[in-house]
């Protein structure tokens, strides 16, 4: 079974808790949970088989851990290697912040998606005549509403 199979199943039990899956040497979250620990975190996200994701070294995972507790984040941590089983789980039960989160979370992550299509738009442009234009058009709004 594929890990992006398996996390539909875990989030299909646990939707409110962020799963976060041990893969050697790093750990991986997929879906809202990939949203939430890139905002927090500011970790690059990826699409896998049509799935955000994100991840991060095993090193981080004592931090990972602390910050998820202080904002009161129901997780899990799922080792592959041993049949998916959880290792750790934290639950604050109505405390629970992952729906907040998530919501502010899946702004940021896809107003920076669209920010990364624009930069790699206009790196793969730069040697292009008409990027001045560009460049031209994006200085006009940025100076006129302000440093944003």
């Amino acid at each position: 079974m594929s890990c992006i199979t398996m996390i539909k199943e875990i989030k299909s039990i646990h939707p409110e808790d962020i799963a976060l899956i041990r893969l050697g040497s790093f750990y991986k979250a997929y879906g809202k949970d990939a949203y939430i620990v890139s905002k927090i975190f500011e970790y690059k996200t990826k699409e896998e088989e049509g799935i955000i994701s994100c991840g991060f070294p095993t090193k981080a995972i004592n931090k990972v851990k602390a910050t998820l507790e202080k904002k009161k984040i129901n997780y899990m941590l799922i080792e592959s290697r041993d049949n998916y089983r959880v290792d750790e789980k934290e639950n604050f039960k109505n405390l629970n912040n992952y729906n907040k989160e998530f919501q502010e979370a899946k702004i940021y992550v896809n107003n920076k998606i669209r920010i990364d299509k624009i930069y790699e738009y206009l790196n793969k442009n730069a040697k292009k005549e008409n990027i001045k234009n560009i460049l031209k058009e994006f200085e006009i709004i940025i100076n006129a509403k302000g440093k944003i």
